[in-house]
């Protein structure tokens, strides 16, 4: 085993992972709140991939901006969670849509999950 392959994450079974249910909660009020500007991405970081962490970087660097052309201030979303619908496609992988209900539209946010090092990752998170 190399040095890399020695510290790289390992993959751990969903059944020594915990009920992912709270964090998808979370992540999608915390990705909410950081896309409407009220939460500074990287309090998020621990929660994600490097790539879904980059990803959503970008994503919110685009939102400051469209905020800023408009003329508005970040406000603090105002959603409820409607559903949660969780897949299992393997073990140590959840793929979960959450549907979320504000004032003006439905959204739906798709995550995927993989458990690493006893603890969920989000590797992919789509807002659609």
């Amino acid at each position: 085993m190399t040095p890399h392959e020695y510290f790289a994450p390992q993959p751990t079974s969903t059944s020594d992972l915990p009920d992912p249910a709270p964090l998808l909660r979370s992540l999608t009020q915390g990705v909410l709140e950081v896309l409407a500007g009220v939460r500074e991405v990287d309090q998020l970081a621990r929660w994600f991939s490097e790539e879904a962490y980059r990803s959503l970087v970008t994503r919110a660097n685009l939102s400051a901006r469209a905020r800023s052309a408009r003329g508005v201030a970040p406000a603090r979303p105002t959603f409820q969670i409607v559903s949660l619908r969780v897949a299992e496609p393997r073990d140590g992988v959840i793929e979960a849509v959450v549907v979320v209900a504000g004032p003006g539209r439905t959204r739906a946010v798709a995550v995927r999950l993989d458990g690493f090092d006893r603890r969920w990752r989000a590797t992919s998170l789509a807002i659609l």
